[in-house]
């Protein structure tokens, strides 16, 4: 019992004690609420000063907030934003894009980022343990969020392996990509063909990288290149989240950081570059009409969704190790807005790049055909007459190749095709989208290759995505190992180890020659619809089936402040019906369009699209059905009472919290000494009936506050004991009525 309890001064000083056991609840200092499962405060008459009780659950904590907002910015920037985002942007209308994505980002970001940092913060638990208690019946959500981490970070390390493969290639001069290899045969030697074909840059990517098949049903055996850089991605991730927040959280002072300043330096040398102007000006022209598409706020919603991480249980893992007053509104706007202008800046630095790079291919397009023109004037195909006489070919301009070109398509209508003459018009060159690896390791790669020291500038670069992908995967580890944590008292360093070593052996399938594929395949079908399916069913769970005017009240209790009404209507009505659209878009969007890869033909020097065999069709939609068959089996077994809720553990601690200073009032005769001045005098009835009140509140606390049998109808109750007023049973919940 504290020292500076009221009963222990009263036991020390024997004097008489005329307080009631209410009397004493109502008057003694706060016991440790924040680390029960519901809140629970005192009232009194006079105001008695509070002190801060440490949690005592065991749990670990943040070192500081902004270790806690740095974790949370690394897990949701990721390499999405580098990839996903700009080609999203020119692909649907430019700067138009913004206006839907910035108002799904108000309307459904940050609300359910919200949602999911405020439930972890308040439950103190991962993803299973939280859902769980909020909903029993569906605890299969937070099973289902960890199915997803499991295969996500699967593939996710793959593309941080191969990041870790151009980083270290990048240590040379010339980069190993700027040239087509020479092939000797004899005394002859030849450009490869394959590279000669295509470019530098990509038969780097997919041959001496990848060395990939030309089909998925081509295994081709390990790719040892790629297992080694594997093996060398688990190992930094292992390390990593070992000790848990204690070893991650100093991980994200560097891997949260060091992005901004390789972007911000990259900003700056991309203005300095001839074109990257051309390129920021193409990206951020506003194309209206685009905003009428439906196409373009189904691709904004998804990435709204993607970007912040939701679903993944990531975030839920994360807050669940702050203090239960902390502010989880302001990080979530925080750090959805940190999100959206990180996706912004690797707009501006993409562009500005591929500006420059669009420049460099147009001119070397003109060189080409002049020297095409050229060649057909000595041959009299062209007359002479035709050139313009200020157009020198030894200094031709794009501008007058492009006069140039106009006049011989005019005068020769009818052979001009035969010429086989391009327009090298710089915004053809601007509107060859690419993303995901098809930029990084190629589009970008090759336009390094044009950089004054383009070695350093070629490590910084991989060395940015090495730890933008540390950042996510650091998130999805945690999502991972949280719930098992909370759920089994096992070693936080052998479950880590255990993960990353299966995890690695399961990973094989990514490195071998067609594993390419299997990445793309992965995440086309393993996250998108389970994940969207999780947060619909998450938002329903805590605004329907809890009840969002119970959420509402339970954010003021923790947070010290009402939330706006906003909120409100927004986690109601909102928010479901954009996530069933989503849902009802991305399933016609897989049944219309024929599942499929891009392979890439080395007898072609291409890709071309082939669409799944039988085998790998059963495959794609196993990874959808296994990642949300936790959802219905946990249901089923929940309803038919054939495994526990979940919840017994977050009941029994938050009992032992409560009762834990008053044990021994369980003693009869030591109860009577305490409660009466007398043996076997009454104590007040006035204070016996008086409710508990939530801290900062007027209002008698809701016994079924968080109840986390709340799905069965049935809430905890915590009212004074008294021995003349018998305990009554919980009064069952009824499903909270908002109208």
């Amino acid at each position: 019992m504290p020292k500076n309890s009221k009963v222990t001064q009263r036991e020390q000083s024997h004097e008489h004690v005329t307080e009631s056991v209410a009397d004493l609840l109502a008057n003694e200092e706060l016991l440790d609420y924040k680390s029960s499962s519901l809140t629970v405060g005192a009232a009194s008459e006079k105001k008695v000063p509070q002190i801060e009780v440490p949690e005592n659950d065991g749990r670990p904590a943040w070192n500081s907030k902004l270790q806690y907002i740095l974790a949370q910015v690394g897990f949701s920037v990721g390499l999405g934003n580098v990839w996903r985002f700009p080609y999203l942007c020119q692909k649907n209308g430019g700067g138009a894009y913004l206006v839907p994505y910035f108002i799904l980002l108000l309307i459904i970001g940050i609300p359910l980022f919200f949602l999911e940092l405020a439930v972890g913060q308040k439950i103190r638990r991962g993803s299973i343990g939280v859902w769980n208690y909020v909903c029993p019946r569906l605890g299969g959500i937070g099973m289902s969020s960890l199915m997803v981490c499991g295969f996500v970070g699967l593939y996710y390390n793959v593309i941080i392996g191969w990041s870790i493969f151009y980083f270290f290639q990048s240590f040379q001069y010339p980069l190993p990509w700027s040239d087509c290899p020479i092939r000797k045969n004899g005394s002859l030697a030849i450009v490869e063909p394959e590279c000669e074909k295509s470019s530098a840059t990509t038969y780097f990517w997919y041959r001496q990288t990848l060395n990939t098949t030309s089909t998925i049903a081509e295994s081709g055996g390990l790719n040892v290149k790629m297992t080694l850089s594997l093996l060398v991605a688990w190992i930094i991730v292992c390390l990593a989240v070992i000790k848990g927040i204690a070893s991650s959280g100093k991980v994200m002072y560097f891997s949260s950081l060091f992005p901004y300043v390789v972007l911000f330096c990259f900003l700056v040398r991309g203005l300095m570059l001839k074109g990257s102007i051309d390129g920021i000006a193409h990206m951020f022209t506003p194309k209206l009409e685009k905003m009428l598409e439906p196409q373009v706020w189904r691709e904004a919603a998804t990435q709204v969704f993607f970007a912040l991480g939701l679903g993944f249980g990531g975030v839920i893992a994360f807050s669940s190790y702050n203090k239960i007053d902390n502010n989880c509104h302001f990080d979530a706007v925080l750090v959805s807005f940190i999100n959206f202008f990180t996706s912004i800046l690797a707009t501006l630095v993409v562009f500005a790049v591929l500006g420059f790079k669009a420049n460099i291919m147009n001119e070397k397009c003109v060189s080409e055909n002049a020297e095409k023109i050229l060649g057909y004037l000595n041959s009299n195909v062209l007359s002479h007459d035709l050139i313009p006489p200020h157009v020198n070919f030894s200094r031709l301009t794009t501008s007058d190749y492009a006069e140039l070109y106009g006049v011989i398509k005019t005068v020769k209508e009818d052979g001009f095709a035969r010429l086989g003459l391009d327009p090298c018009l710089l915004e053809d060159e601007l509107n060859k989208a690419v993303q995901g690896t098809g930029l990084a390791f190629i589009a970008f790669t090759e336009a390094m290759t044009h950089f004054p020291a383009s070695p350093f500038w070629s490590v910084m670069f991989f060395f940015m995505l090495i730890n933008l992908g540390l950042g996510s995967m650091i998130g999805t580890m945690t999502g991972i190992t949280t719930p098992v944590l909370d759920a089994y008292k096992v070693q936080k360093e052998l479950l880590t180890v255990c993960c990353c070593i299966v995890a690695f052996f399961c990973g094989l399938l990514f490195v071998q020659r067609s594993g390419n594929y299997f990445v793309t395949m992965f995440d086309d079908y393993s996250a998108g619809l389970p994940l969207t399916v999780v947060v619909i069913l998450e938002n329903i769970s805590v605004s329907w089936v809890y009840g969002a005017k119970r959420f509402m009240q339970d954010l003021e209790d923790m947070l010290g402040f009402r939330p706006s009404i906003l909120y409100f209507y927004l986690w109601k009505y909102v928010s479901p019906l954009c996530l069933i659209v989503l849902i009802s878009a991305t399933v016609i969007e897989m049944a219309i369009s024929p599942p499929g890869y891009n392979a890439w033909v080395e007898e072609l020097a291409q890709e071309q699209f082939q669409s799944y065999p039988p085998w790998a069709l059963v495959m794609c939609f196993a990874l959808i059905a296994v990642a949300m068959l936790p959802l219905p089996l946990v249901f089923i077994a929940r309803q038919f009472n054939l495994m526990s809720d979940g919840s017994n553990k977050l009941a029994v601690s938050y009992r032992k919290t409560m009762m834990k200073d008053i044990s021994s009032l369980e003693d009869q005769d030591e109860a009577r000494s305490i409660l009466g001045a007398k043996p076997g005098e009454a104590p007040s009835s006035a204070a016996a009936r008086r409710p508990f009140l939530t801290p900062g509140s007027n209002k008698p606390l809701d016994p079924n506050s968080l109840s986390p049998n709340i799905c069965y109808g049935t809430g905890y109750q915590n009212a004074a004991i008294s021995p003349t007023t018998p305990s009554t049973p919980p009064t069952p919940a009824t499903p909270e009525s908002d109208s």
